[in-house]
């Protein structure tokens, strides 16, 4: 029984107290508390105390050790379609308990049964670390404060397995962050990745983009741009490579035509910082990024993206060195293979998303080496911030054939050549040109090759070409199987030569010089082959009557004048049996006569649907010809003056 006369304990804020007769209070150290408890030592500053703090609170129990303290952290939980939430809380012997930092002494309640001393030095480490994640107490996490306690390494900090459930949030679903003003209707991944883009952009981080292609990268990055004009209108940057310029302006133009962009290039293009800031979007490629960085790195870009990220993958390269020096408040690696050789990949594109997350170069390759174990180990340090789907994750959500247009820009080189080519042509025959006298820029389209055939390798003469083996690196990487359609022989053995030594897989060619009796068993060998795989195709010897649902992406590599060929050609693999969606890749040169072909063939399918459509004599053959003698790739606004 307590003496009312003399200072007695009691709980306050999570530690032992001494309330005195005056109504003051003391708060004792560890070492008074234990030697009162375990010692018998029952004078505090020079003050007789009443009893053992064990009889004054019974209910709790004493220990004279320290407890073996650490920061317990649980990961963001996988499902995206919700706030990441992450926590950090303290443990003894692996187990979470409930233990408050307390602001002044070394001494805490846990819970509400268990008295512990805690060491002054610990104390001390642990606030150090909680400071320097930007922690002011245990408790929910942004993404940000996660990933700072990852780069701190301490030995303090244990990563937990399951992610926990906030109390505040249980049972409450997170609301869904629309996408204004944007000309598409995403699908749920589209949904789901758009908003985990802009919880990353909202937190000031970077992250890594990793869709397999086909599941419409560009779209959720061009939502995400929608949004950020009114959040924080900002200028962005898109830099991707010069192929796709074009591209990125397109889509844009067509998913979101309020924002105003610029495709910063060539000699026409502004040399005043102000002038880009006065654009939402500004799309450059890698080359002309690193000879105006001086410039670019004048304005603070809110989003800075890379398309085709890979290309700073090599980590000490001038252009990846460059490129991570740009200003940016968030940053966006898009690329369908973030780790194309090495796990160094993995680190360059993401030191650029999220700098320092994975340490300087030297020590990640010290701690990482390039195996399976280490590659485990990794995993968990990049997961939050790269989201990777493949096609066969989401099928539910996507339609069974996904078209691409792919509009891919000649060098200047071959943009001055071609044009020369179409002055030729008007020349020769002028307002007697048919379909078939266009057949040489045709051919110079497909690849200069098919009108002079230095030989070598095909890949630095032609962007188109580029682009194909772009295309190719993800699928041949994703182990899958790809139709190719040319109308032109020689194209097809240059793309059978070169695949078959590029990528060391099986490819075979099947056109007009492949019997009609071997046409069959060579389809059946494509679809037992298990690894990835090649078939090169005519479209008219090999268009109608086969069935190659072993392939789930068709590439068009040159454009036909006929749209029910080319859609017949497509449904070799988009057909029934075929289990998986199929994507359709069309490539063709903007501001060349395969841009006509490509408007001819959208017009024709407007009208007429699947229709066998002639080709030649029609009123429209002759205003085709004629735009396509226009259309030059070299003056300004697409056509001759």
């Amino acid at each position: 029984m307590s003496d009312s006369t003399m200072p007695d304990w009691f709980m306050l804020d999570g530690q032992l107290m001494l309330r005195l007769p005056s109504g003051a209070t003391i708060r004792p150290t560890a070492a008074e508390v234990v030697g009162a408890e375990f010692k018998g030592r029952l004078t505090v500053r020079n003050k007789l105390i009443a009893r053992r703090p064990s009889d004054a609170l019974p209910a709790l129990d004493f220990s004279r050790y320290p407890p073996d303290v650490e920061l317990l952290v649980t990961p963001p939980a996988a499902d995206l379609s919700s706030p990441p939430q992450c926590f950090i809380q303290f443990s003894c012997d692996g187990k979470p308990i409930e233990l408050r930092l307390p602001k002044d002494g070394d001494q805490t309640i846990v819970g509400e049964s268990g008295w512990f001393p805690l060491p002054v030095n610990l104390l001390s480490d642990i606030r150090d670390v909680l400071k320097s994640a930007g922690i002011v107490e245990p408790g929910p996490l942004s993404f940000r404060q996660y990933l700072d306690l990852r780069r701190l390494d301490s030995g303090l900090v244990t990563w937990g397995g399951a992610p926990v459930t906030s109390p505040v949030t249980a049972g409450k679903s997170a609301a869904v962050i629309p996408a204004p003003n944007l000309n598409a209707t995403l699908y749920p991944y589209q949904q789901t990745g758009f908003e985990w883009l802009c919880r990353i952009s909202d937190e000031g981080l970077g992250c890594i983009l990793g869709d397999q292609m086909g599941l419409g990268k560009t779209l959720q990055i061009i939502a995400l741009f929608n949004r950020e004009k009114p959040v924080r209108g900002k200028p962005c940057l898109v830099i991707a490579p010069a192929t796709l310029l074009e591209n990125w302006r397109r889509e844009i133009a067509r998913f979101a035509p309020s924002l105003s962009t610029t495709i910063h290039r060539g000699h026409t293009r502004s040399g005043f910082p102000r002038t880009l800031k006065t654009f939402d979007i500004v799309i450059t490629s890698y080359e002309t990024a690193m000879r105006d960085s001086s410039i670019l790195a004048m304005v603070e870009w809110n989003v800075l993206v890379l398309d085709e990220a890979q290309a700073i993958k090599t980590p000490d390269a001038q252009r990846t060195v460059i490129i991570k020096t740009l200003p940016r408040r968030t940053a966006v690696a898009v690329s369908g293979t973030p780790v194309e050789n090495r796990l160094r990949d993995l680190w360059s594109l993401m030191d650029f998303a999220v700098p320092g997350l994975l340490g300087d170069l030297k020590s990640f390759e010290q701690r990482f080496d390039d195996n399976v174990t280490d590659a485990a180990a990794l995993e968990p340090l990049v997961t939050p911030l790269l989201l990777r789907r493949k096609v066969a994750d989401v099928a539910q959500d996507l339609p069974q054939r996904i078209d691409i247009p792919q509009p891919v820009e000649l060098s200047e080189q071959s943009a001055a050549r071609y044009d020369a080519i179409r002055s030729e042509i008007a020349a020769q025959y002028g307002k007697a040109a048919s379909l078939v006298a266009l057949t040489k820029l045709r051919m110079f389209c497909t690849h200069p090759f098919l009108l002079e055939n230095p030989g070598g390798d095909p890949l630095p003469h032609s962007t188109k070409y580029a682009r194909l083996i772009e295309l190719m690196d993800e699928i041949v990487a994703c182990g899958e199987k790809v139709l190719i359609f040319t109308s032109y022989t020689e194209m097809a053995d240059i793309l059978a030569h070169d695949l078959r030594r590029r990528y060391c897989i099986p490819c075979e060619v099947i056109d007009g010089r492949t019997p009609v009796t071997d046409r069959q068993p060579a389809v059946d060998r494509f679809g037992e082959i298990m690894t990835s795989a090649a078939l090169i195709l005519n479209p008219r010897a090999a268009g109608t009557g086969l069935n190659i649902t072993a392939a789930n992406h068709v590439i068009h590599y040159n454009l036909e004048w006929n749209p029910a060929l080319e859609d017949q050609a497509t449904a070799r693999a988009h057909r029934r049996g075929q289990t998986k969606p199929v994507t359709v890749h069309r490539l063709f040169h903007p501001g060349t006569v395969e841009e006509v072909i490509d408007q001819r063939m959208q017009r024709k399918r407007a009208i007429a649907g699947q229709a066998v459509i002639g080709t030649e004599g029609e009123t429209e053959d002759m205003a085709d010809i004629f735009e396509a003698m226009r259309l030059s790739p070299v003056f300004a606004g697409g056509t001759h003056p």
